[in-house]
C-alpha cells in the first residue's frame, strides 16, 4: 500500500521517492485469495471431520458485517439475475506482529496494513470467478464508519484505499469497496503474510514462469521457469522496485501470474487427495485466517468449499480495477471510466466482464 503516510513505502526504508508514476507500491498480496480456496477446499474434502480440532486455530477478531455496516437497507442489494452467486472480499494483513515481523524486515515496520483487496465474485453455479484487484493506490471517498471499539470516522475525500484498512478496519474497507462498486459484499476473508509463505513452502514450492527479469536486492530472477520456496515468493509478490515498470500495477500483473501458477501446482500435486497435506496446510492457514461471522468456523468454510469446489483455474479470470493516473497526483490512481461501471454492472448482475471494461487507461506492466 511520508512519515506519517499510513500507505507510504519510500520513507520506511529511507530511500528517495521515485519519479512520478513509477512509484513503487508496498508488499501487495493478490495470491491470499487461493490460500483461502485451498483451505475450504481442503476441509470439504473426504473425511473433513478429521480438522475439527482446526476450530481452535481461528482466530477470534471475526467480523459481524451486518452489524458493523448498519442496517442491510442502507447496503446494496443483490440483483435478481445474479441468483446465488458470492462475492468475497479478500484482504491481504500486513499486521507485522508475530511471524510476520521476521519476514522480509517487517521488524522494522509497526501498524497494520492490508495492501491487497481482492473482490472475489463467485458465479451463479459456482463453477466459475472473476478476481478484481483493487490497486492500494487508488483514491476513494471513505465513507462514515464506526471502529470495533464503536468511535465513530468521519466520512473523507481523496484518500488512498490501502489507509482505509490500516485506519478504521476491515468492516470500513469492506464498507468503502460496497460504496465503490454498490456490488454487495457477502463474505470479508482476511490472511496475513506468515499464512501465505507457509501455504507455498506447505505444497513445496510453485514454479513461476516470468517473461521479464526481476532484479532487487532481496530477489533476482532471470526471465524463464523458476521453482520458489515460501519466502522467495513472498518477496516475488512484495516486489518493490524490480520488475516492469516499478509501479504498483506492474506488480499486480505479476502477482496475477503468480496466482495462476499457484493454482495450477495446487491441481498438478493434487493436494486434495492427501489428507496428510491438507492437514498441514488447513492448520498453518487457519492461524493465519481471520473472517466475517458467517465464515468463522471449520464448518462454515466446509460449507461454503463444497459450494466453490468446481471452480477450476481455468475458470478463474483475474482483472485489475480499470484506473487512470490521477490529475493532480500522478503517484496516486482513480477509477476510471466507462470502464468501471461497465465492469460492476457485469459483476453485479452476474454477466460477463467485457473487454472494454478490462483495459486500464493506467497500467504498469509495460
Amino acid at each position: 500500500m511520508t512519515t506519517t503516510d499510513v500507505t507510504g513505502d519510500d520513507q520506511e526504508s529511507g530511500t528517495e521517492q521515485p519519479p512520478p508514476r513509477r512509484r513503487r507500491g508496498r508488499r501487495v498480496l493478490l495470491v491470499v485469495s487461493l490460500s483461502l480456496l485451498v483451505l475450504v477446499l481442503a476441509a470439504a474434502g473426504t473425511g473433513w471431520w478429521m480438522y475439527d480440532g482446526l476450530n481452535d486455530n481461528l482466530k477470534h477478531g471475526s467480523v459481524d458485517l451486518d452489524k458493523a455496516l448498519g442496517d442491510g437497507k442502507t447496503r446494496p442489494q443483490k440483483d435478481a439475475a445474479a441468483g446465488d452467486a458470492l462475492n468475497l472480499l479478500v484482504l491481504g494483513s500486513d499486521s507485522r506482529a508475530g511471524a510476520n515481523s521476521a519476514l522480509d524486515g517487517g521488524s522494522k515496520l509497526g501498524g497494520a496494513r492490508s495492501d491487497t483487496a481482492l473482490l472475489v465474485h463467485i458465479a451463479k453455479g459456482r463453477d466459475k470467478a472473476v478476481a478484481v484487484s483493487i490497486p492500494r493506490d487508488t483514491l476513494v471517498d471513505r465513507p462514515q464508519c464506526r471502529k470495533a471499539d464503536g468511535t465513530v470516522v468521519p466520512g473523507a475525500s481523496r484518500v488512498m484505499f490501502n489507509s482505509v484498512f490500516s485506519q478504521v478496519g476491515s468492516a470500513c474497507t469492506v464498507k468503502t469497496v460496497e460504496q465503490l462498486s454498490d456490488v454487495r459484499v457477502d463474505h470479508l476473508i482476511e490472511v496475513d503474510f506468515a499464512g501465505f509463505k507457509d501455504l507455498v513452502d506447505a505444497i513445496g514450492g510453485v514454479s513461476v514462469t516470468l517473461d521479464r527479469p526481476v532484479d532487487t536486492a532481496a530477489l533476482k530472477l532471470d526471465a524463464g521457469t523458476h521453482r520458489l520456496d515460501g519466502t522467495q515468493s513472498l518477496r516475488l509478490v512484495r516486489t518493490r522496485y524490480g520488475y516492469g515498470d516499478g509501479s504498483d500495477l506492474g506488480r499486480i500483473t505479476l502477482q496475477q501470474k503468480f496466482l495462476l501458477a499457484l493454482l495450477g501446482e495446487i491441481k498438478k500435486q493434487d493436494l486434495l487427495s492427501s489428507p496428510v497435506k491438507l492437514f498441514r496446510i488447513a492448520d498453518q492457514l487457519t492461524a493465519s485466517l481471520n473472517t466475517d461471522s458467517g465464515l468463522a468456523s471449520l464448518t462454515s468454510l466446509a460449507d461454503f468449499g463444497k459450494s466453490v469446489k468446481n471452480v477450476a483455474p481455468q475458470a478463474m479470470e483475474t482483472i485489475m480495477l480499470p484506473v487512470a493516473y490521477d490529475k493532480a497526483d500522478p503517484n496516486r490512481v482513480v477509477p476510471a471510466e466507462p470502464q468501471d461501471s461497465q465492469l460492476w454492472k457485469a459483476i453485479r448482475t452476474d454477466t460477463t466482464v467485457p473487454d472494454s471494461a478490462k483495459k486500464s487507461p493506467a497500467h504498469g506492466a509495460s
